[in-house]
């Protein structure tokens, strides 16, 4: 006789918690906890200037790491080429 937790496992789903619940009762729990935040004080909204410090914090953090800067720089060139290829009519760098 399987239990539960055999049930469970064997196809890789649990029907319990948070994550099983579709997206509009995840989005309907979440956006309560929200409220009840700000109704006891503890949330907090940036202001636009703390906001465009947290992003420039940020921004300079993510740019100390040149590895990091120069992968991202070259899926974009990437990215770039095969868009302007594409809309040239053309398969690739040396295509056309």
């Amino acid at each position: 006789m399987a239990n539960e937790h055999t049930q469970e496992s064997r196809h890789g789903k649990s029907e319990r918690g948070f994550a099983s619940m579709d997206a509009g009762r995840q989005r309907e729990i979440a956006s309560k906890g929200g409220k009840a935040a700000h109704q006891s004080g503890r949330a907090h909204e940036f202001s636009s200037d703390e906001a465009r410090i947290a992003g420039r914090k940020g921004g300079e953090a993510v740019s100390r790491d040149r590895e990091h800067m120069s992968a991202i720089g070259r899926k974009g060139g990437e990215a770039s080429g095969s868009n302007r290829a594409a809309r040239d009519g053309r398969e690739g760098r040396n295509g056309g």
